[in-house]
Parts: structure tokens; C-alpha cells; sequence
């Protein structure tokens, strides 16, 4: 049997649970509240198991015994400039669970860079088979095309770094799709190894950020909007 530190984040974007899966970024899962994101933990944490294997036998037994366990609950909510609370139209804070404190460690940061590198694979994966017209398709009812849904992940990425002072400045962001995703990866990869025990938590616009919400919240990021992509395809 083993154990799986998860937090429940409930009101995202006003509509549906979030479990996060803690110890290991880019694992979680969806649900239309805090039960149901918890029941869909288990198929979660077997896909993102089966995920790590096809890379290289790692830290998670493919056939292991699951044991989701519900270490804290955080509801999302607005605030405005004035960091009041408001019902709408303002900036929504999302979770800094008390496992974002920690620093993260050398084996995190290894196992970082591994996931980083497989998911951003997976993303180029999709992306290479992409005809112009694929570019630029939009479906009914969605924000951006999928050109401006791969700047939206670059963009999101660099902004994680900018939370923590890391980032280079706005103007410096490509404009191409390909080119934003690659660059600011890169600039990732390079901060993350001076993050090492780095005790640091920074306040930004009423949330709060650490090197460990970082990386949690960048892979998340990726591996949702590729299966996005995969979707709309």
C-alpha cells in the first residue's frame, strides 16, 4: 500500500474540484466536487504511473496499491485590488497548500526536470503533426485557436516564474507559439536547479507563491492544456 498526500481544491474557475495529487507534480485530478475529484484520484495517480513507465521505471510501482489521503482543503476565492473579497470580476486565488512550503530537495528537483522534459515531449509531439490550418482552428465556444492556446501555456509558464522575481522581462516574450513554449521552458530548467533548499515564499497580488507551487502548478498547466489540445484535434 502507498500513501498519496493529496489537497482539494474546490471553486476552480467557479465550477469544479481539483485534487492535487502533492508529492507528485503533474498528477491530479477533475471532479465536479471534493468527493468526486477524490474518487477520480485513483485513475489519476494509475495513468500518471503508467505515464512515468513509459519514460523509465521510476517511483511509483505501476501496480501499486493506492491510498489517497486528504491532507488539506482550500476553497478558492476573489479579491480586487484592495485584496477585499468580492463574489466576481476581480483576481481569483488559488490554493498554497502547507506542503508548497517546503523547500524543494535535490531528488525533487531531479525528478522535476524529468517530468518537465517528458511532458514538454509529449506537448512538441502533438504540436509537430500540426497543419496550418490546425494552427489556427478555433472550436465554438472556445477562448483561443490552437496557436493561442500554446502561446497561453508559455505565457502561464513565465508568469509562474515572474511570481518568484525569475523571469526575463514581458517584452522579451515571443510572440510565435513554438518559440515562447521553448524559451521560457528553458528559463525554467535553468532556475529550477538554483531552487535547491531554497526556503523562500513570496507574496504576489494577494497569493502566495513558493518554488514547489511553481513547479506543481507549471506541469499541471502543461499536461492539462496538451490533452486539451488532443481534444480539440
Amino acid at each position: 500500500m502507498m500513501k498519496f498526500r493529496v489537497g482539494i481544491e474546490n471553486n476552480n474557475e467557479g465550477i469544479r474540484s481539483i485534487a492535487w495529487i502533492l508529492e507528485h507534480p503533474g498528477c491530479f485530478a477533475y471532479g465536479g466536487d471534493e468527493q468526486e475529484s477524490l474518487a477520480n484520484a485513483f485513475v489519476a495517480i494509475r495513468e500518471y504511473a503508467r505515464w512515468l513507465d513509459e519514460h523509465e521505471k521510476t517511483w511509483i510501482p505501476v501496480d501499486v496499491d493506492i491510498e489517497p489521503h486528504v491532507e488539506q482543503v482550500w476553497t478558492d476565492y476573489t479579491i480586487n485590488e484592495e485584496f477585499d473579497r468580492v463574489e466576481k470580476d476581480g483576481y481569483d486565488v488559488e490554493p498554497f497548500f502547507e506542503h508548497d512550503w517546503k523547500p524543494l530537495t535535490g531528488t525533487d528537483i531531479e525528478r522535476g526536470l524529468k517530468l518537465l522534459a517528458w511532458s514538454h515531449a509529449d506537448l512538441l509531439a502533438v504540436l509537430e503533426k500540426l497543419t496550418p490550418e490546425q494552427w489556427a482552428f478555433k472550436k465554438e465556444g472556445e477562448r483561443w485557436d490552437i496557436a493561442g492556446i500554446v502561446n497561453h501555456i508559455g505565457g502561464a509558464e513565465w508568469w509562474y516564474l515572474d511570481r518568484l522575481g525569475l523571469a526575463f522581462p514581458r517584452a522579451e516574450v515571443p510572440k510565435e507559439p513554438l518559440e515562447r513554449i521553448q524559451k521560457v521552458r528553458n528559463l525554467m530548467n535553468e532556475a529550477l536547479p538554483t531552487l535547491k533548499a531554497v526556503n523562500r515564499v513570496a507574496g504576489v497580488d494577494g497569493e502566495l507563491w513558493s518554488p514547489r507551487k511553481v513547479l506543481r502548478r507549471a506541469l499541471w498547466h502543461e499536461r492539462d492544456h496538451t490533452e486539451h489540445i488532443r481534444k480539440l484535434l
